[in-house]
């Protein structure tokens, strides 16, 4: 039971029993001509909506990118449905409400991580990471544009990916913490603002967690505008965050009106029409937005000539399957716990230099490389594969390990202690055998450190010179910044 005093019920005692349709036939009072405009712009909506992912899923030709252009595609008919219900069935608008702006979550998450693939597609071997070396040390935006931060450090896309996933954990939680004390009426969202209720501790929550997700995505904006031009970046972000801002504010405006322009009828409280406007205003907005969106989130752009068409059934399943939001945020929050516990690689920037010959971007060499006091790996043409510090590389051996000194770049030396792996013996520089380790391309998650990560791999010794052999090797990390 609701507390009459602190929470006042937001419905009248008798209810309208009467449908849309009677013997006498339609009854077009206010109610039932704004229920159906509510209904044609919701089919419209979903029509709209359907045209638009149905192109992009029979042109499925770039699965990282429209996956979550899927997901934000959604928004408006998940929008315009719900809206729709929760006018028709007033009386439980609250739990509707709180769905509604669960799925806000979903599609902010998916913009980062759509924003993430168009810049990994403008770097070397499509890595987000490549484009980062890029980027100089750049201040915050306003407010804290007193503070700089350098986006080669290896937290930087951590913290930009866990500052927008956060919410798509919180979001949903507070929606079913919000539903649930509904259910108990200690909810109160048309009472007295008061921290005796739960609205209040929801609001505020509610409040920072997308503030801080709206920063993150402004922070990653700013820094690869650059590589954004021509992808219509801002169109995207409006299409979603307008949709956001309407049903917000408006909602704000129809609050303060209840009482003043809005006045109590037979069977509606000043609380239930102020909330069916909202309603009915949102099922009109989101037939525009989609239609917006079927201008920012092109489909045209995906079209291959002399492709064959792709099976929707496929990207539908891919759209609805959000285990890639899981495996970032599981691979931030142990960037996280490895970067508290200080392991090596979590803090330091990672530096780069770029062959201008080949083209090739490998990790520069520090201080002890460059002399020789640590070991370096390198893959098969020779190029660095890591920046170790601390220690030699270790493994294994089958038999006796042997010291090996290797000239690098043909006059710089020094020695590097190496153990050997499964009957490698001394090698010199004229020739033998070496191990190489392979890395999985994965763009989302591009951050090598000591401890790994979602996507880390492994790393093996390789000379420059000689043949080499791949192993079955188990995964060793190592201090030091890298990069994949």
């Amino acid at each position: 039971m609701k507390n009459s005093t602190l929470c006042p019920s937001d419905n009248k005692q008798i209810a309208d029993q009467s449908g849309f349709w009677s013997s006498d036939g339609i009854d077009w009072d206010a109610h039932r001509i704004g229920w159906l405009i509510a209904g044609v712009c919701a089919v419209v909506t979903v029509v709209l909506t359907a045209i638009n992912v149905t192109f992009h899923c029979t042109h499925y030709t770039n699965r990282g990118e429209q996956r979550q252009i899927l997901r934000i595609l959604y928004m408006p008919a998940v929008y315009a449905i719900i809206s729709f219900f929760s006018y028709r069935f007033f009386r439980s608008y609250t739990y509707y409400d709180l769905i509604e702006t669960a799925y806000e979550s979903v599609t902010l998450s998916a913009f980062l991580l759509l924003l993430i693939e168009f810049v990994a597609a403008t770097a070397n071997e499509h890595k987000v990471d490549n484009a980062m070396i890029r980027k100089d040390k750049q201040s915050l935006p306003i407010p804290f544009c007193c503070w700089r931060y350098r986006p080669t450090k290896a937290y930087f896309m951590y913290t930009v990916k866990w500052s927008v996933l956060q919410y798509v954990i919180i979001r949903p939680l507070l929606s079913i913490a919000g539903i649930v004390c509904e259910y108990y009426g200690i909810l109160c969202e048309s009472g007295p603002w008061s921290f005796k209720t739960a609205h209040a501790y929801i609001t505020v929550i509610d409040g920072v967690s997308i503030t801080i997700a709206l920063y993150g995505l402004l922070i990653f904006y700013g820094l690869t505008k650059e590589e954004l031009v021509g992808r219509k970046p801002l169109c995207k972000f409006l299409s979603i965050k307008l949709i956001v801002m309407f049903t917000f504010y408006q909602g704000l405006v129809f609050d303060a009106l209840e009482g003043h322009v809005i006045k109590a009828s037979q069977y509606w409280t000043t609380t239930n029409i102020a909330d069916g406007l909202n309603a009915l205003a949102i099922c009109i907005e989101m037939v525009i937005f989609s239609a917006f969106m079927m201008y920012a989130y092109s489909w045209h752009e995906y079209v291959i000539p002399g492709r064959p068409r792709t099976s929707i059934w496929r990207p539908l399943w891919d759209s609805i399957n959000y285990s890639d939001f899981a495996i970032e945020i599981a691979g931030s929050l142990k960037f996280f716990i490895d970067y508290a516990r200080g392991r090596p690689g979590t803090h330091g920037p990672r530096v780069q230099i770029t062959d201008s010959q080949t083209g090739k971007t490998y990790t520069k060499m520090d201080f002890g490389e460059a002399f020789g006091v640590y070991p370096r790996a390198y893959d098969r043409s020779g190029y660095p594969m890591s920046a170790p510090s601390g220690a030699a590389t270790s493994a294994r051996s089958g038999s006796s390990g042997s010291s090996v000194g290797a000239g690098m770049g043909g006059g710089m030396g020094g020695g590097m202690g190496m153990s050997a792996r499964s009957g490698m013996a001394g090698v010199g520089a004229g020739g033998g055998r070496a191990q190489y380790g392979s890395d999985e391309n994965v763009r989302l998650a591009p951050y090598s450190y000591e401890g790994g990560n979602a996507s880390s791999g492994r790393v093996g010794a390789v000379r420059p010179s000689g043949d080499s052999a791949s192993t079955d090797e188990s995964p060793r990390y190592y201090g030091g910044p890298v990069v994949r």
